[in-house]
């Protein structure tokens, strides 16, 4: 998991624990973790860091929570799963039109221009992210 400002780690371990599954919490230095369960992996502060040691450890089947369009490209080119803290699953049928909608935010953005920010979380987006994330590790959860 993506940790850095993951407002869904709770959820996580919650269920991860419930259903006998490791997690593994990739954190910047900036960011302190311990839940007692997880095993946290605490990398340099510098752009990315976590990002990238993160799609490093990913492999085919395992789950990769993050609301990075470009980590979750890379973990599905690595046969992960992944998912976003608001429980959208990623796919070969979205992967594409997001980045391309990240990338067209960031010109905007680089002219001078602005973009909409996400809205404030709410208590529906947790539950979004707990059905779709049990869905996602199966029926038996």
């Amino acid at each position: 998991m993506d940790a850095d400002a993951c407002p869904v780690k709770g959820i996580i371990v919650d269920i991860a624990k419930k259903n006998g599954i490791p997690v593994t919490m990739v954190i910047d230095t900036s960011h302190e973790y311990n839940d007692g369960y997880s095993e946290v992996i605490v990398v340099s502060r510098g752009a990315d860091a976590a990002d990238f040691k993160l799609v490093n450890l990913a492999g085919k089947g395992d789950v990769v929570v993050t609301q990075d369009y470009g980590v979750a490209a890379m973990a599905l080119a690595k046969g992960a799963l992944a998912i976003s803290q608001n429980g959208m699953l990623y796919d070969g049928g979205n992967i594409d039109g997001l980045l391309m909608g990240r990338h067209q935010n960031r010109k905007i953005r680089s002219a001078g221009g602005r973009t909409k920010g996400p809205p404030k979380r709410s208590r529906s987006q947790d539950v979004d992210f707990e059905e779709a994330l049990l869905k996602l590790i199966g029926p038996d959860s």
